[in-house]
């Protein structure tokens, strides 16, 4: 099993070449936000392991809600933010990347203060990298690979049902079954399939895994007198601070708004990235800090086979802490329009949207930490969108496949190898067909 991996990267754009920045990235596109995979620049299609991949320009419209607890808005630079989904190791795509389209990324990074044209890229991208505090991956170990041919896989077997209906139609389902692996098998000696066995899954991938598995719960362990004692404590804290914090919930623009939808609903798959600033003060950041590290943990060990808690249309995700965890960036692959997105968030998991985001300047109230917040749709929805942030360039190795069809298609080829199913079994089969 080959495991996912990403890579974020973040750069302050030198002053005044924000706009240039935007036509660059812009020319890499074949319609609003949405990549060429052969665009003269980055040409994403070439890279076999990547997933997913977009440039942002982080200009954050949301700082000035500080203001509600009489701070300053801070001064902060427009930065360019380049993320990453890839299978493999993160060090060995960014290699790979940095030796097969190096001078279009320096084209694209000259724009950032700091950048050196001629100097080690790989360095200067690697010193600009931040680490995700949470990341979830919808199927550990589905390569770009995989799914390509199994999405091939899929139409052979269609079209030849179809071209076959006649003669299949009086065959038990087993007998159905054992044409079509018969079918599969003389495709792939012809070369006209191809059914690649995963790679064995790196030891040291295996073994920071069991590490990471043991412990945090031992560490949890260890904690748990400390956050016993500390747990009244913590529920005072919170209770008054749920009481005070200021909302920041008023309509997003209408201009706003028709960039954002600009950028959407091209294909049934969709980007969103958001940022957002903390509440001021400790409290709230180690709330946050410590919520993370335990989603992190879920994500990797338990929801790393097709859904997050009860939400399957996400392919991938990543929460990252920038400016010394005062802001947090949020990115999401995800199938379906944002507002279905929303509402399945809201209808199935609202509690988990509360104890992450409720930590962000101007969140609707919540209260105990999973309550309130989110349920308040239409405010909770303005919140989403004034803290979104459109993408500049965004790609999808794999379009037109929801999460639903990568699973669907990963059983279908399970199956082949089943020969010895009951008609009921094959008739099951047959059904995802």
């Amino acid at each position: 099993m080959t495991p996912q991996s990403n890579f974020t990267l973040l750069a302050p754009l030198q002053p005044g070449r924000v706009d240039a920045v935007r036509t660059l990235l812009a020319s890499m596109n074949r319609r609003p936000g949405v990549a060429d995979p052969a665009n003269g620049i980055l040409p994403f299609g070439r890279f076999a392991r990547l997933h997913f991949a977009r440039f942002i320009v982080l200009d954050d419209p949301t700082l000035g809600d500080i203001a509600e607890y009489g701070k300053a808005p801070p001064v902060l630079p427009v930065s360019l933010v380049f993320l990453v989904d890839c299978d493999g190791p993160a060090d060995d795509f960014l290699a790979d990347l940095v030796a097969r389209a190096g001078p279009g990324l320096e084209r694209v990074f000259s724009h950032c203060q700091g950048f050196t044209p001629g100097g080690d890229l790989l360095r200067w991208m690697k010193a600009h990298g931040r680490p995700a505090a949470t990341a979830y991956v919808n199927w550990v170990g589905r390569t770009v690979r995989q799914i390509r041919e199994e999405a091939v896989l899929r139409l052979a077997l269609e079209a030849y049902l179809d071209e076959h209906a006649g003669p299949l139609a009086d065959k038990p389902p087993r007998q159905v079954g054992d044409t079509l692996r018969a079918f599969v098998a003389a495709e792939c000696r012809a070369g006209r399939l191809t059914l690649t066995e995963p790679a064995p899954t790196p030891l040291g991938w295996t073994l920071r895994k069991w590490a990471h598995l043991v412990g945090v719960p031992l560490a949890l362990l260890g904690l748990l007198p400390l956050l016993l004692l500390y747990l009244p404590i913590f529920a005072l804290q919170l209770r008054r601070r749920e009481h005070s914090d200021p909302e920041v919930v008023p309509r997003p623009e209408r201009a706003h708004l028709r960039h954002l939808a600009d950028l959407e609903d091209h294909d049934i798959s969709n980007q969103f990235s958001a940022i957002g600033s903390m509440k001021p003060g400790r409290f709230r950041r180690w709330t946050l800090i410590f919520v993370l590290w335990i989603v992190n943990y879920t994500a990797r060990h338990v929801y790393d086979r097709g859904q997050l808690a009860r939400v399957s249309t996400i392919h991938f995700a990543r929460w990252v802490f920038i400016d010394d965890k005062r802001r947090l960036l949020f990115a999401s692959n995800y199938d379906g329009s944002l507002d279905s997105y929303m509402d399945d968030f809201i209808n199935k998991v609202a509690f988990g949207l509360n104890v992450v985001f409720s930590n962000g300047v101007g969140y609707p109230r919540t209260s105990w930490l999973i309550s309130g917040g989110a349920k308040d749709e239409q405010k909770f929805k303005y919140f989403i969108r004034r803290h979104e942030l459109p993408s500049e360039v965004w790609y999808n190795a794999h379009p037109g496949l929801t999460t639903l069809d990568l699973q669907r298609n990963t059983r279908i080829r399970d199956g082949l190898r089943r020969s010895a199913m009951t008609d009921d079994e094959a008739r099951e089969w047959l059904a995802l067909l």
